[in-house]
């Protein structure tokens, strides 16, 4: 390379190195980081109680919205059943735990819309406009809520509870109190997932006994039945369009 050439990039290096060392010098900008302050002070009015407590409320029931949403809906059952068919296919982690959990989700969705939307109409809408306080708000809420859980509840179940509580015979299921419904409907919402999930179990369990009889006839003993029969429960599952009987006997156990 030539004088002039060595000489063109030493030239160019130094003034790369003079940009760098000016723009390390340079001060960074300011970026304005905002400041949170949370105080509490002595409530001078009764309002500012009653504003207190609407908050603590909200954060409790914020707090416990996903037990509301496992134990007071249809969650419960398809969440179990979906696993059942999992299990059944002798897979561990195919379909993915969240797979399963976002399609519970929106099948509880869609079996519960009806009831949220008669909560909406009847009672959040009013209390948003200001037509009913919020005690009255809860109180309807409650109505439609109920009648959904207790439609889902068998009656022995609901009876083990009102007995529990010493509670006298319900004139109606209007009479019956929202902490007895609740645990009521829970265990029948698992009875009733278990008893879908033994008959979804059953037809994989004759592919894993045919399958077991078969290698012990053939004396292929140290070969594991799960490895071969997983093949033809996939096979079948596939071919009667499982995930379809699957959800559309969920969705019509809730009609």
């Amino acid at each position: 390379m030539s004088k002039a050439g060595r000489r063109g990039i030493f030239i160019l290096a130094g003034a790369l190195a003079l940009w760098t060392a000016q723009a390390l010098a340079a001060p960074a900008p300011v970026v304005p980081v905002p400041r949170i302050s949370f105080s509490i002070d002595a409530a001078a009015r009764p309002q500012d109680v009653a504003v207190s407590l609407q908050i603590i409320f909200l954060l409790t029931v914020l707090s416990l919205a996903p037990s509301i949403l496992v134990l007071m809906t249809a969650f419960t059952r398809i969440v179990v059943v979906l696993s059942f068919v999992r299990t059944a296919l002798s897979l561990q982690q195919i379909p993915p735990t969240q797979v399963l959990i976002g399609l519970s989700l929106f099948l509880t969705y869609f079996v519960m819309a009806p009831t949220w939307q008669a909560i909406n109409d009847q009672a959040l809408q009013p209390y948003l406009k200001g037509e009913i306080t919020q005690v009255e708000a809860l109180q309807r809420a409650e109505v439609p809520l109920k009648a959904f859980l207790l439609k889902e509840t068998r009656e022995k179940d609901l009876e083990l509870f009102v007995q529990m509580a010493r509670l006298p015979r319900p004139a109606n299921k209007e009479a019956v109190p929202l902490y007895v419904a609740i645990p009521a409907f829970v265990i029948s919402e698992l009875k009733t997932a278990f008893e879908i999930g033994f008959t979804i179990f059953l037809p994989f369990l004759v592919i894993d006994m045919i399958v077991a009889s078969t290698l012990m006839s053939m004396g292929m003993l140290m070969l594991p039945p799960v490895m071969i029969s997983l093949p033809f429960k996939i096979l079948l599952f596939v071919l009667v369009d499982g995930w379809h009987l699957v959800v559309r006997s969920l969705l019509l156990s809730f009609h």
